[in-house]
């Protein structure tokens, strides 16, 4: 995950879009603190007072070391958290750059769209117009955490709760994390998928290979399992089957077999497969994993693109959990260190100089822009997750009457450490803002509830925050967090690979809008460049059941033309 003040950055190629907009996170647990630097910063000041962690700007090995052990102490013994070991390695501006570019990741296959983003994300940090993360958190075990050179030691303090504790914690409990993500062996497998994809660059040469690869960030979005419950991923597992089926094919290849003659099957046979019930149920239709589909049924697809599918769908479920738990993993993140950094404070282990800047850098990451304000792009993740957490706090602590109204169970039970680690635990973003968004919140964002139809010239108000709006306010923005309504609905509901092959998509529209012709479009040209046959798209409206549109696929001839 990749944190910062404020982004304000252009939006992304939509075929290559997959590839360039997830953001890894992942959290460290309780070791010492192993720091790798390029270059050591001077410490000409970094010799702290007496009873001071540090004190001044400057930081060494040995003051990053102490002042992460009393971050552990508090994290762990204080709130309670339960978190992977910790690897934290200290990076220059320009590798926090080349980071960005792979989503984050420390091992990563290459591609054209990573330094796309690197150029992209270069100009707008030399230009001035976005600032460099304050750190990356990778989600693995050990949790590893890149913080910057250029930091102040306060900062440093700040992004070490922040992601070591914060974000590490979360990622290890969190059950979407827990379910769907392997962080054990998500770094062995990344090694694994970038040596396969270069040894598929020597064998195949890189145009090749990049044009699966291009077909596959397309389809990211749609290739992941939403709500199935598949067997737990064990990457190293896949890695290794990998290995064996590749060994398994060239001892068995026999290139006698393609001079045999295909025999056809009987009627009988014939009749079972093109009978449409059937031939669903055989392939498990309708399917909303895309990429899955494809690699598993494509005509077309050699084993080495089939692997490639597998690989980038992997990375895909791999971030899917984090895209449901923005505001959630960041308002935890941001409620542990403000905690455990007043703790610090309060017990007289930093100044009051580092704790001011403590409070500036804090400030700056949960500021939220007036709706009318021309910095405004939504509703700030880390302003609302926070405002949430510490809301749940004083009501278990100090509730008005007000609270015990809405929250009976929860107020004034005085365990709030319990009641937030219970809600890291088992809710991700829609249902969190359902189950614990307060009046007190709403009224302190001041929110309010536009309705926009499209037969309208003009946007309504609603709703506002008051008592007549408060359950409509939650429930919508409760709603606007849910990626079931916010990606688009596309599945495979048919296909005859008996007969003319042709893939036929659905995609359901929701209140009557369609898919950007542009994007889709090209999207469909990648579908069926891995299906290797005719492809066509139907927009079914989810309410009335009505095709709205058809978009079909280019012919071969076209495409070449």
């Amino acid at each position: 995950m990749v944190e910062r003040a404020r982004n304000n950055g252009p939006d992304t190629d939509p075929v290559a879009k997959a590839a360039e907009a997830v953001e890894p996170e992942v959290e460290p647990e309780a070791e010492p603190v192993g720091v790798t630097v390029p270059e050591t910063p001077a410490p000409e000041n970094a010799v702290s007072k007496p009873g001071y962690l540090f004190d001044g700007s400057n930081w060494t090995f040995d003051t990053m070391d102490r002042t992460y052990d009393a971050i552990r102490d508090i994290a762990l013994n204080d709130l309670g958290l339960d978190v992977y070991a910790n690897q934290i390695e200290i990076i220059s501006s320009e590798q926090m750059l080349d980071a960005y570019s792979s989503i984050g990741m420390p091992l990563m296959y290459q591609h054209w769209s990573f330094g796309k983003r690197f150029v992209r994300e270069a100009q707008m940090y030399q230009k001035g117009y976005s600032g460099l993360a304050y750190e990356i958190v990778i989600n693995s075990n050990p949790c590893i955490s890149y913080n910057m050179e250029d930091s102040t030691m306060a900062v440093q303090a700040l992004v070490m709760a922040h992601a070591a504790f914060g974000h590490n914690h979360f990622f290890k409990n969190n059950y979407l994390f827990r379910q769907w993500t392997d962080a054990d062996g998500i770094l062995d497998y990344l090694e694994f998928a970038k040596r396969y994809i270069t040894s598929c660059e020597e064998r195949h040469g890189v145009t090749a290979v990049e044009e699966v690869l291009d077909a596959a960030h397309a389809l990211m979005d749609q290739g992941v399992f939403r709500y199935r419950r598949r067997p737990r991923l064990n990457l190293r597992e896949q890695a290794e089957r990998e290995r064996e089926r590749r060994e398994y094919q060239e001892r068995t290849f026999n290139d006698l077999w393609r001079t045999v003659p295909k025999t056809g099957t009987g009627a009988a046979s014939e009749q079972q497969d093109d009978d449409a019930d059937e031939r669903k149920k055989r392939l498990k239709l309708p399917e909303e994993n895309l990429l899955y589909f494809l690699e598993k049924n494509s005509p077309v697809l050699e084993p080495w693109q089939r692997e490639i599918l597998r690989i980038v769908r992997h990375i895909g479920q791999y971030f899917y959990p984090q895209k449901q738990t923005k505001v959630m993993n960041e308002g935890c993140a941001t409620f542990v260190h403000h905690y455990i950094m007043t703790q610090l404070y309060e017990k007289g282990l930093i100044p009051e100089g580092a704790m001011l800047e403590i409070l500036h850098t804090h400030s700056n990451v949960i500021f939220q822009p007036e709706f009318d304000d021309p910095r405004y792009s939504g509703i700030n993740p880390y302003a609302l997750g926070l405002a949430m957490m510490e809301d749940i706090k004083r009501i278990c602590v100090e509730p008005t009457p007000e609270d015990e109204r809405w929250f009976p169970e929860m107020a004034g039970c005085g365990d709030w450490r319990g009641t937030l680690k219970d809600a890291w635990a088992n809710y991700r973003d829609e249902s969190f803002i359902q189950q614990f968004l307060s009046p007190n919140v709403m009224r302190k964002f001041r929110l309010f509830l536009l309705a926009d139809d499209s037969v309208d010239t003009h946007f309504t108000v609603t709703n506002i925050h008051d008592e007549r709006g408060f359950k409509n306010l939650r429930r919508s923005l409760a709603r606007s967090y849910d990626l079931g309504a916010i990606e688009p609905d596309i599945q495979v509901v048919d296909v005859d690979l008996r007969g003319d092959r042709k893939l036929r998509l659905q995609h359901t529209m929701r209140d009557g809008v369609p898919l950007a012709e542009r994007s889709r479009d090209e999207v469909i040209k990648h579908v069926r460049r891995l299906w290797g046959y005719e492809v066509t798209l139907a927009g079914v409206d989810r309410d009335t059941g009505k095709t709205e549109y058809t978009a079909p696929a280019e012919t071969p001839d076209a495409e070449e033309e």
